[in-house]
């Protein structure tokens, strides 16, 4: 599908909605990762030295301890939804995730909202519409932080949770519990497999075109979708399929290194 975000910043800018000299706007999302369709909106991201003071800024959002305005309109009939932080802001993020800081969190590991999530996975594969050195540089300050090492580390800590709860609800005759627990618990497993190899997500829906963009012999694809989409389960016995997932979740969790 056809890009136009570049050319709508000089609208956004008329209308008041972005700065005259950020210090980078940048786009993220399913179109800059080719995954688009023609309903896909824009996600910008605009990045200002100090809170940027413009119109209809939205309401604030909460960024770990910090907050951050977003608002959604429409450029040429497309949605489009911009996000306003401050350089301080990525910084603070960048050092939640740096090593220092996961070697010091190993016990609960790192606490990142999901905004601080969203932020760096969108980071990871931005693109850079006005002062592309800036995402640049911040880009490989993230290549080189342990933020895929605290992915890796939140899903693997969930997955094996969720497998507990499946065996023990297994245990007591819940069936119906320990199917829902196995499919989260393949969630994240894969989830983490994936960010193992810098393949980062939390939108469930992009699942399937993550695990494409990776090359591991861990889980083949064809495997990964039969469970996925739970082509072999019977609802007269639902505890053979719960006893198929849980073995491929333990198989991850011992080839996934953080």
């Amino acid at each position: 599908m056809a890009d136009n975000s570049s050319s709508s910043l000089p609208e956004l800018r008329a209308q008041g909605f972005l700065p005259d000299a950020p210090l980078c706007v940048f786009q993220a999302g399913s179109i800059v990762r080719g995954w688009g369709n023609p309903s896909s909106d824009i996600d910008l991201f605009v990045i200002t030295e100090e809170p940027w003071q413009g119109s209809l800024h939205g309401a604030p959002i909460p960024l770990g301890a910090d907050e951050f305005r977003a608002l959604e309109t429409y450029v040429h009939g497309t949605r489009c939804d911009l996000r306003y932080m401050t350089d301080a802001q990525i910084d603070a993020v960048l050092a939640k995730v740096s090593h220092e800081a996961f070697e010091s969190a190993m016990g609960e590991g790192v606490q990142l909202d999901r905004q601080e999530t969203v932020m760096l996975e969108w980071l990871r594969h931005g693109q850079g519409l006005e002062n592309e050195a800036w995402l640049a540089r911040r880009a490989e300050e993230l290549k080189a932080s342990a933020f895929g090492s605290v992915l890796v580390q939140r899903g693997l800590n969930y997955a094996d949770t969720r497998v507990e709860d499946a065996v023990g609800q297994m245990s007591i005759g819940d069936l119906e519990s320990a199917v829902l627990s196995a499919r989260v618990a393949l969630e994240y497993a894969v989830d983490a497999l994936l960010a193992s190899y810098a393949e980062y997500g939390q939108n469930a829906k992009w699942r399937a075109r993550r695990f494409r963009a990776v090359e591991q012999s861990v889980l083949s694809f064809d495997e990964y979708w039969a469970l996925e989409t739970m082509q072999s389960f019977d609802p007269a016995d639902p505890a053979a399929w719960v006893n198929e997932v849980l073995p491929v979740c333990r198989r991850i969790s011992m080839s996934v290194v953080l």
